[in-house]
């Protein structure tokens, strides 16, 4: 009897286990792809900043400053005088340029983000205000008007000569800070396809996309299939019905193909990541540093008294190089991130030093796995 119990709670385990969706390394059909055509569009303006408080565009060394000020005056039915940038004393204005990003459905009347960025020499845009500014397209057409109070992450304080700075205080922002006044036509869709483009190409992952597509929302036919590593091509209904079927799509839970071994290294600060897909072969890897100093002495050399030789300055340069000695580390085959990682600090390899071993190591067929250099 009590192996009979055993034997059944064993089964009820099983059929619950199989039956529970495995979600492990699944993720949303929405996290790893987008609509094709549903995109971003970049916005760009040229405008001034006023309100400043002294610490604008110094105007004699950005005559644009005083002629987009007097191209506005003039626009405003105020005449001036011709005048030169040198005959201006201008300190609470800095022009500007107003970036924003205009999302996808947008329609006007609704307000984005804008960025301030000074493109003179003003010392901080803090408490200033801009004035309103045409944003435009890469069609060059005017799809929004930005105008508002700028919000600085930062302040500064300095007196003579003494200056202290935190954060960037020549770029800001204004929340909500741009008016649409222009919609961009996104098409969603193309005619009776909808199409997924996947973030990163994965041939795997493409095919697994479509698999469940077809397994969850049409098991009768087939309506998705991939075009290539990048592309998913979906049969979509029309109309409203569209929006409803991508909502219920893009919400599927797909278990993602192991994305390639990949070493990253950043030759500017040092920087080295890798995938958990990097394999090494059995190799040996020497290191060694090699220092050389140069040092100069001056020498002065003075002339006996009542010669009539001159005092001369002159320098003796001295080279001293210096050699660590090498350590040699075997790695063996198919070894793990954290050993390599070990190993070669344990050697004395300092960040730039990784660099070139990774190269080497790559250069010899030790390394399998794509090197990136950024």
């Amino acid at each position: 009897m009590k192996k009979t119990t055993k034997h059944l709670l064993k089964l009820f385990l099983v059929a619950l286990l199989v039956s529970l969706p495995f979600t492990a390394d699944a993720k949303r059909i929405k996290d790893l792809s987008s609509i094709q055509g549903v995109r971003d569009n970049q916005l760009i303006g040229y405008g001034l900043v006023v309100g400043l408080d002294g610490s604008g565009d110094m105007t004699t060394q950005t005559p644009f400053t005083v002629q987009s000020i007097m191209n506005m005056l003039t626009q405003m039915g105020v005449n001036l005088p011709a005048i030169s940038a040198s005959q201006t004393m201008l300190k609470n204005v800095a022009a500007v340029m107003v970036t924003a990003i205009m999302p996808p459905f947008v329609r006007p009347g609704q307000a984005i983000d804008v960025t301030v960025s000074s493109i003179g020499n003003a010392n901080s845009l803090v408490g200033g205000t801009l004035l309103m500014t045409p944003l435009k397209g890469a069609d060059g057409q005017i799809y929004a008007m930005a105008q508002g109070n700028l919000l600085v992450g930062g302040i500064g304080a300095g007196a003579k000569g003494s200056k202290v700075v935190v954060n960037h205080l020549s770029v800001g922002r204004i929340p909500n800070g741009a008016s649409i006044e222009r919609a961009i036509a996104t098409p969603l869709g193309q005619g009776e396809f909808v199409n997924l483009e996947l973030n990163d190409t994965d041939f795997t992952t493409a095919s697994r996309i479509a698999e469940v597509i077809n397994h969850e929302v049409s098991p009768s036919r087939v309506i998705a299939s991939a075009l290539d590593g990048r592309t998913i091509q979906v049969h979509a209904p029309e109309g409203s019905a569209r929006v409803e079927f991508i909502a219920r799509i893009e919400n599927l839970q797909v278990e993602t193909g192991q994305s390639e071994a990949r070493v990253i290294i950043n030759a500017r600060t040092g920087s080295v990541v890798m995938s958990q897909n990097v394999t090494l072969d059995e190799c040996a890897v020497a290191h060694g540093n090699l220092t050389v100093v140069i040092s100069t002495e001056n020498i002065v050399s003075q002339p006996n008294p009542l010669s009539e030789g001159k005092t001369v300055e002159t320098g003796q340069a001295s080279v001293d190089i210096k050699a660590d000695k090498g350590a040699l580390v075997m790695l063996k085959k198919g070894v793990s991130l954290n050993e390599v990682v070990k190993a070669l600090n344990g050697i004395g390899a300092t960040p730039q030093d990784l660099l070139s071993i990774l190269q080497s190591m790559k250069s010899a067929g030790a390394l399998h796995a794509d090197l990136e250099v950024i």
